[in-house]
Protein backbone atom coordinates (compact mmCIF):
# COMPACT_ATOMS: atom_id res chain seq x y z
CA UNK A 1 0.00 0.00 0.00
CA UNK A 2 1.40 3.39 -1.00
CA UNK A 3 1.97 6.06 1.62
CA UNK A 4 0.36 9.47 1.72
CA UNK A 5 2.79 12.27 0.93
CA UNK A 6 2.96 13.43 4.56
CA UNK A 7 3.78 9.88 5.68
CA UNK A 8 6.37 9.50 2.97
CA UNK A 9 8.07 12.74 3.96
CA UNK A 10 8.18 11.68 7.60
CA UNK A 11 9.98 8.50 6.54
CA UNK A 12 12.46 10.60 4.55
CA UNK A 13 13.23 12.92 7.47
CA UNK A 14 13.56 10.02 9.93
CA UNK A 15 15.87 8.20 7.51
CA UNK A 16 18.02 11.30 7.01
CA UNK A 17 18.37 11.88 10.74
CA UNK A 18 19.22 8.24 11.40
CA UNK A 19 21.81 7.81 8.64
CA UNK A 20 22.93 11.41 8.21
CA UNK A 21 21.78 11.61 4.60
CA UNK A 22 18.75 11.20 2.33
CA UNK A 23 19.89 9.63 -0.95
CA UNK A 24 17.44 9.89 -3.85
CA UNK A 25 18.17 6.47 -5.34
CA UNK A 26 18.08 4.71 -1.98
CA UNK A 27 14.83 6.40 -0.94
CA UNK A 28 13.22 5.65 -4.29
CA UNK A 29 13.79 1.94 -3.68
CA UNK A 30 12.79 2.15 -0.01
CA UNK A 31 9.53 3.98 -0.67
CA UNK A 32 8.79 2.28 -4.00
CA UNK A 33 8.24 5.59 -5.77
CA UNK A 34 10.02 7.35 -8.62
CA UNK A 35 13.19 9.33 -8.12
CA UNK A 36 11.32 12.43 -9.29
CA UNK A 37 8.74 11.95 -6.50
CA UNK A 38 11.56 11.77 -3.96
CA UNK A 39 13.14 14.93 -5.38
CA UNK A 40 9.84 16.79 -5.06
CA UNK A 41 9.53 15.61 -1.45
CA UNK A 42 13.07 16.77 -0.71
CA UNK A 43 12.33 20.18 -2.19
CA UNK A 44 9.20 20.46 0.00
CA UNK A 45 11.14 19.39 3.09
CA UNK A 46 13.89 21.92 2.32
CA UNK A 47 11.30 24.70 2.09
CA UNK A 48 10.00 23.55 5.49
CA UNK A 49 13.50 23.89 6.95
CA UNK A 50 13.89 20.19 7.75
CA UNK A 51 16.46 19.21 5.12
CA UNK A 52 18.97 20.88 2.85
CA UNK A 53 19.40 19.68 -0.72
CA UNK A 54 22.84 18.44 -1.76
CA UNK A 55 24.03 16.61 -4.87
CA UNK A 56 22.15 13.30 -5.07
CA UNK A 57 19.86 13.92 -2.12
CA UNK A 58 19.70 15.96 1.06
CA UNK A 59 21.10 16.19 4.59
CA UNK A 60 19.29 17.08 7.84
CA UNK A 61 19.71 20.73 8.80
CA UNK A 62 21.27 19.83 12.16
CA UNK A 63 24.28 18.48 10.23
CA UNK A 64 25.03 21.98 8.93
CA UNK A 65 25.60 23.87 12.13
CA UNK A 66 25.12 21.51 15.03
CA UNK A 67 26.51 18.20 16.24
CA UNK A 68 25.14 15.18 17.97
CA UNK A 69 26.91 14.16 21.15
CA UNK A 70 29.49 11.39 21.40
CA UNK A 71 27.04 8.91 22.92
CA UNK A 72 24.64 9.39 20.00
CA UNK A 73 27.40 9.12 17.41
CA UNK A 74 28.65 5.93 19.00
CA UNK A 75 25.36 4.18 18.19
CA UNK A 76 25.13 5.23 14.54
CA UNK A 77 26.53 3.26 11.61
CA UNK A 78 28.77 1.16 13.84
CA UNK A 79 29.40 -1.50 11.20
CA UNK A 80 30.47 1.05 8.59
CA UNK A 81 32.64 3.01 11.02
CA UNK A 82 34.27 -0.19 12.24
CA UNK A 83 35.25 -1.16 8.69
CA UNK A 84 36.75 2.28 8.11
CA UNK A 85 38.69 2.08 11.39
CA UNK A 86 40.01 -1.38 10.49
CA UNK A 87 41.13 -0.19 7.05
CA UNK A 88 42.81 2.89 8.51
CA UNK A 89 45.00 0.86 10.86
CA UNK A 90 46.48 -0.87 7.81
CA UNK A 91 47.64 2.46 6.37
CA UNK A 92 49.62 3.80 9.32
CA UNK A 93 52.81 2.45 7.72
CA UNK A 94 55.78 3.19 9.99
CA UNK A 95 54.43 6.35 11.60
CA UNK A 96 56.01 6.90 15.00
CA UNK A 97 54.05 10.04 15.94
CA UNK A 98 50.33 10.05 15.08
CA UNK A 99 47.58 12.58 15.63
CA UNK A 100 44.16 10.99 16.20
CA UNK A 101 41.13 13.24 15.92
CA UNK A 102 38.06 13.27 18.18
CA UNK A 103 34.85 11.35 17.49
CA UNK A 104 33.27 7.91 17.53
CA UNK A 105 35.06 6.59 14.45
CA UNK A 106 38.39 7.58 16.02
CA UNK A 107 37.53 5.77 19.22
CA UNK A 108 36.97 2.64 17.11
CA UNK A 109 40.35 3.27 15.50
CA UNK A 110 42.03 3.64 18.89
CA UNK A 111 40.45 0.36 20.00
CA UNK A 112 42.31 -1.36 17.15
CA UNK A 113 45.67 0.30 17.68
CA UNK A 114 48.29 -2.17 18.95
CA UNK A 115 51.63 -1.06 17.45
CA UNK A 116 54.58 -3.44 17.47
CA UNK A 117 57.08 -0.60 17.92
CA UNK A 118 57.00 2.48 20.18
CA UNK A 119 54.41 4.99 18.95
CA UNK A 120 53.42 8.39 20.24
CA UNK A 121 49.73 9.22 19.91
CA UNK A 122 48.67 12.85 20.15
CA UNK A 123 44.96 13.48 20.53
CA UNK A 124 42.53 16.17 21.58
CA UNK A 125 40.02 13.51 22.66
CA UNK A 126 39.90 12.79 26.40
CA UNK A 127 38.08 9.52 25.71
CA UNK A 128 40.79 8.29 23.35
CA UNK A 129 43.60 9.42 25.66
CA UNK A 130 42.10 7.44 28.53
CA UNK A 131 41.54 4.33 26.41
CA UNK A 132 45.15 4.31 25.14
CA UNK A 133 46.92 5.25 28.35
CA UNK A 134 48.97 2.31 29.59
CA UNK A 135 48.70 0.30 26.39
CA UNK A 136 52.02 -1.38 25.41
CA UNK A 137 54.20 0.56 22.97
CA UNK A 138 51.98 3.67 23.11
CA UNK A 139 52.85 6.98 24.70
CA UNK A 140 49.86 9.34 24.86
CA UNK A 141 49.97 13.11 24.68
CA UNK A 142 46.61 14.68 25.45
CA UNK A 143 46.11 18.21 24.17
CA UNK A 144 44.91 20.79 26.66
CA UNK A 145 42.20 23.38 26.12
CA UNK A 146 38.50 23.98 26.48
CA UNK A 147 36.77 20.60 26.54
CA UNK A 148 33.67 20.40 24.39
CA UNK A 149 30.90 18.62 26.29
CA UNK A 150 29.44 16.91 23.22
CA UNK A 151 32.61 15.17 22.09
CA UNK A 152 35.07 15.46 25.02
CA UNK A 153 37.50 17.08 22.60
CA UNK A 154 39.89 19.88 23.57
CA UNK A 155 39.90 23.00 21.39
CA UNK A 156 40.94 26.69 21.31
CA UNK A 157 44.40 28.25 21.40
CA UNK A 158 45.81 26.00 24.15
CA UNK A 159 45.42 22.93 21.93
CA UNK A 160 46.71 24.77 18.87
CA UNK A 161 49.80 26.06 20.73
CA UNK A 162 50.69 22.55 21.85
CA UNK A 163 50.41 21.24 18.31
CA UNK A 164 52.59 24.02 16.92
CA UNK A 165 55.55 22.70 18.93
CA UNK A 166 55.25 19.16 17.49
CA UNK A 167 56.49 17.34 14.41
CA UNK A 168 54.12 14.51 13.49
CA UNK A 169 54.35 11.73 10.94
CA UNK A 170 50.63 11.31 10.35
CA UNK A 171 47.37 13.09 11.15
CA UNK A 172 44.16 11.09 10.94
CA UNK A 173 41.36 13.61 10.56
CA UNK A 174 37.58 13.59 10.37
CA UNK A 175 34.99 16.03 9.04
CA UNK A 176 31.25 16.65 9.26
CA UNK A 177 31.02 17.48 5.57
CA UNK A 178 33.14 16.26 2.66
CA UNK A 179 32.69 17.47 -0.90
CA UNK A 180 34.83 18.25 -3.93
CA UNK A 181 33.38 21.75 -4.12
CA UNK A 182 33.83 22.75 -0.45
CA UNK A 183 36.52 20.36 0.80
CA UNK A 184 36.44 19.21 4.45
CA UNK A 185 34.11 21.18 6.71
CA UNK A 186 32.97 21.25 10.36
CA UNK A 187 30.31 23.18 12.31
CA UNK A 188 32.64 25.26 14.50
CA UNK A 189 35.70 27.45 13.90
CA UNK A 190 37.42 26.22 17.08
CA UNK A 191 37.25 22.63 15.82
CA UNK A 192 38.52 23.68 12.40
CA UNK A 193 41.52 25.45 13.92
CA UNK A 194 42.71 22.35 15.79
CA UNK A 195 42.32 20.12 12.74
CA UNK A 196 44.21 22.61 10.58
CA UNK A 197 47.04 22.82 13.11
CA UNK A 198 47.35 19.04 13.34
CA UNK A 199 47.55 18.74 9.56
CA UNK A 200 50.09 21.57 9.29
CA UNK A 201 52.41 19.84 11.77
CA UNK A 202 52.10 16.42 10.06
CA UNK A 203 54.03 15.01 7.13
CA UNK A 204 50.96 13.08 5.95
CA UNK A 205 47.24 13.47 6.49
CA UNK A 206 44.49 10.89 5.98
CA UNK A 207 40.79 11.79 5.97
CA UNK A 208 38.36 9.21 7.35
CA UNK A 209 34.57 9.26 7.71
CA UNK A 210 31.50 7.15 7.13
CA UNK A 211 29.66 7.68 3.84
CA UNK A 212 26.94 9.89 5.34
CA UNK A 213 29.43 12.78 5.46
CA UNK A 214 30.12 12.62 1.71
CA UNK A 215 28.36 15.24 -0.39
CA UNK A 216 27.43 17.33 2.64
CA UNK A 217 28.76 20.74 3.64
CA UNK A 218 29.09 22.08 7.17
CA UNK A 219 29.80 25.65 8.29
CA UNK A 220 33.61 26.08 8.41
CA UNK A 221 36.09 24.80 5.84
CA UNK A 222 39.44 23.66 7.26
CA UNK A 223 41.07 21.84 4.33
CA UNK A 224 40.74 21.06 0.66
CA UNK A 225 40.63 17.44 -0.42
CA UNK A 226 44.03 17.92 -2.07
CA UNK A 227 45.52 18.37 1.41
CA UNK A 228 44.94 14.66 2.12
CA UNK A 229 46.90 11.78 0.66
CA UNK A 230 43.90 9.47 1.01
CA UNK A 231 40.22 9.37 1.97
CA UNK A 232 38.95 6.20 3.64
CA UNK A 233 35.21 5.69 3.85
CA UNK A 234 32.78 2.77 3.69
CA UNK A 235 31.29 1.24 0.56
CA UNK A 236 27.91 2.87 1.19
CA UNK A 237 29.07 5.97 -0.69
CA UNK A 238 27.12 6.47 -3.91
CA UNK A 239 28.84 5.63 -7.22
CA UNK A 240 28.33 9.24 -8.32
CA UNK A 241 30.13 10.63 -5.29
CA UNK A 242 32.89 8.03 -5.56
CA UNK A 243 33.50 8.94 -9.22
CA UNK A 244 33.52 12.65 -8.37
CA UNK A 245 36.04 12.18 -5.56
CA UNK A 246 38.36 10.08 -7.73
CA UNK A 247 38.08 12.57 -10.59
CA UNK A 248 39.34 15.28 -8.23
CA UNK A 249 42.61 13.34 -7.90
CA UNK A 250 41.96 12.11 -4.35
CA UNK A 251 42.90 8.51 -3.58
CA UNK A 252 39.68 6.90 -2.37
CA UNK A 253 39.55 3.67 -0.37
CA UNK A 254 36.20 2.01 0.24
CA UNK A 255 36.13 -0.28 3.26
Amino acid sequence: MSLFSIERRKVIVDHARETGRADVTELSKLLKVSAETVRRDLTTLEKSGLLRRVHGGAVPVERLGFESDLATRSTRMIEEKSRVAEATVKHLENAEAIYIDEGAIFQLLADRLFPESPTTVVTNSLAIAVSLAGRPNIEVISLGGRVRAKTLGAVDFWAVEMLESMVLDLAIIGANGISVQRGATVPDAAIAEVKSAAMKQSRRSILIADHSKVGADSFVRFASLADFEMFITDDGVSPEHADELRASGLELLLA
